[in-house]
């Protein structure tokens, strides 16, 4: 019984120190200077936690302790006020022109809006105007001696309005505090802005109209569990920690999938509910492939769309690898990359729906013995490498985050009915900066065989985009041998391990004359084993960018050159790497059924 009592008040005392120390991260630094508005949910300063206040909503502090907003477009307004209450905060142009920014603000791209709106236009004149000609005063922020410049209310007729020697500027919107706004706009006085309730946040009590972040909120339900629990053991019974471990843990992560799913709302892909999935599958009827992940389904969302539903085991990860999923793929869009169509997340039920492309993997054709009789042509090959090159560049490059992959081979290679590449499975996919050289990582992430010699020990350099092309020269290795680089199956490495005898034999001077039919493929062949072995060196530095590759695979075959022997640099000791025993023939391996 004590030893429970225990256990049960020290995670009590842990979740309340996490709960202080997040309330406390976002209450330093919540004002600029001491006489700035209080700054708390929805909004933060950039230097606090993303969580302590909502996108959109970031404030900044200038040198001399002004809170500043920025606003889309570019346009920088002074904070005077925050009421929370109603939901308004009051900013004045710091220059007092406001009208000199009011070209570049775009409200509807915020979550800001004028409590009232009126709409004028500006003119630039090369004369006085006076009322009498429809104009009101000028503006003079951005008058000039000769060239005055007037706001004229839209609703004014166009024939009260003398508008000759003067030219349009712009139109735009300005917030209505009544008859004299003109003068109160471009004056420099200062105005209000409203924002709505998120939906993802909710009130903070049932009598207030504060918000608050249902990411802050989970903490103290979870606290105040933990206190009524602890109460609850001292008079009743106590659950076995165990048990109480295994449920905790669970609900924690439904909590995170939930509150990923919350944000990632408004996106694509779509959500399913499990009955959907099992209408989808016809009831889970046709069976595309089993793995440790979990079940693929073919499935059909119409007479004409067909799709692959993978089911994920409900005992694998903590929600990561789903999370993973779904962010990495729901907002890529390239025709070398799998299209994420769907998402299924009903309580326990995990399943992610994916584009169904006929021709399955690109290991069934280099492998299996199966297809040999529709085996890929060396031109084909080509065009799948390059295929799969552009893929893995645009993760490099073309996102707004590099997104490393981690786990390209020939199994995560789907080929649609025109055998064009599609790059997937990114489960183990990881986001960083493009400025990023290093990402940090606390697993090996990959599969043996593809996995690049930094991710298995730092002695070799850091963890980059280095590791996918490593990933990549491996698996273009595999299309030319038409077979796994090591066969496990077989006691001597050194007879079966196939990059080297790559290497060797170019080396020397020899052809490949590996499955070479017509003319022109010993050249595609040579091609693409240089470009696989500058990819697997040991050393990331000495390895080709994803650009340079593709640019590699695309030119011409006798302008490349013989790299470096990747297999004569030093191994650290605690890595074993093939041996260097050159064999003239290769070893027998027996192909996948």
């Amino acid at each position: 019984m004590d030893r429970y009592l225990c256990l049960f008040l020290f995670l009590f005392l842990t979740l309340f120190v996490e709960m202080r120390g997040g309330r406390d991260e976002c209450m330093t630094s919540n004002r600029c200077g001491d006489q700035g508005p209080l700054i708390q949910f929805p909004f933060r300063l950039q230097d606090q936690p993303p969580h302590c206040g909502y996108p959109g909503f970031n404030l900044s502090c200038t040198e001399t302790n002004q809170t500043m907003l920025e606003l889309p477009g570019s346009v920088k307004l002074l904070v005077k006020n925050i009421t929370y209450k109603s939901r308004e905060i009051i900013v004045q142009d710091p220059d007092n022109c406001l009208a000199r920014q009011l070209r570049n603000l775009n409200l509807a791209a915020s979550r800001f809006q004028f409590k009232f709106e009126l709409d004028f236009t500006l003119f630039n004149c090369s004369s006085d105007k006076t009322e009498s000609y429809g104009f009101d005063q000028s503006i003079p922020c951005l008058s000039i001696p000769g060239n005055p410049v007037y706001a004229v209310d839209s609703s004014r007729l166009v024939q009260d309005t003398d508008l000759s020697s003067c030219r349009r500027l712009y139109n735009a919107s300005v917030p209505d505090k009544g008859t004299d706004f003109v003068d109160y706009i471009f004056d420099g006085s200062a105005f209000s802005l409203k924002w709505s309730n998120s939906k993802i946040c909710r009130l903070k009590k049932s009598n207030s109209t504060e918000t608050e972040c249902i990411k802050g909120v989970s903490k103290k339900i979870i606290v105040t569990g933990a206190i009524f629990g602890f109460f609850l053991l001292m008079l009743v019974i106590v659950v076995p920690y165990r048990v109480y471990s295994s449920n905790k843990v669970e609900r924690d992560n439904r909590v995170k999938v939930k509150k990923f799913l919350e944000d990632y709302e408004a996106l694509k892909p779509s959500r399913y509910s499990y009955a959907d999935i099992k209408r989808i599958t016809s009831q889970f009827k046709d069976k595309l492939g089993e793995g440790g992940y979990g079940t693929v389904y073919k499935g059909k969302l119409s007479d004409e769309v067909f799709v692959a539903v993978k089911i994920l085991n409900n005992s694998q990860g903590n929600g990561e690898e789903f999370i993973n999923e779904v962010a990495t793929m729901g907002t890529i869009h390239h025709v070398n990359i799998v299209r994420l169509v769907g998402f299924c997340a009903d309580r326990f039920k995990r399943a992610l729906i994916y584009e169904y492309l006929p021709n399955e993997s690109l290991e069934k054709f280099i492998f299996s013995k199966v297809v040999k009789n529709y085996s890929l042509s060396w031109k084909k090959l080509q065009e799948i490498a390059i295929g799969i090159a552009k893929g893995i560049e645009y993760l490099h490059q073309g996102c707004d985050q590099r997104i490393l992959h981690f786990d390209i081979k020939p199994h995560n290679i789907l080929l649609d009915h025109n055998f064009n590449p599609k790059i997937s499975d990114f489960g183990l996919a990881k986001l960083c900066s493009k400025e990023q050289s290093a990402v940090s990582m606390t697993i090996v992430r990959g599969t043996m065989g593809y996995i690049a010699p930094e991710v298995l020990s730092r002695n070799f350099g850091n963890v980059s985009y280095k590791s996918d092309v490593y990933s990549f020269g491996m698996l273009l290795l595999e299309m030319v041998g038409g077979r796994k680089n090591i066969d496990v199956s077989v006691e001597s490495t050194s007879q079966v391990y196939f990059p080297e005898w790559i290497y060797n034999h170019l080396d020397i001077g020899e052809e490949l004359h590996i499955r070479i039919e017509e003319e022109g493929d010993v050249e595609i062949a040579k091609k693409l084993a240089i470009v696989g072995l500058s990819c697997i060196q040991w050393c990331p530095v000495d390895r080709p960018s994803m650009k340079i590759v593709v640019q590699m695979l695309e030119g011409e075959g006798d302008k490349l050159t013989m790299p470096p022997n990747p297999f004569a640099s030093t191994v650290p000791t605690n890595l074993s790497k093939p041996g260097r025993v050159f064999q003239q023939e290769l070893a027998i391996i027996s192909e996948l059924e």
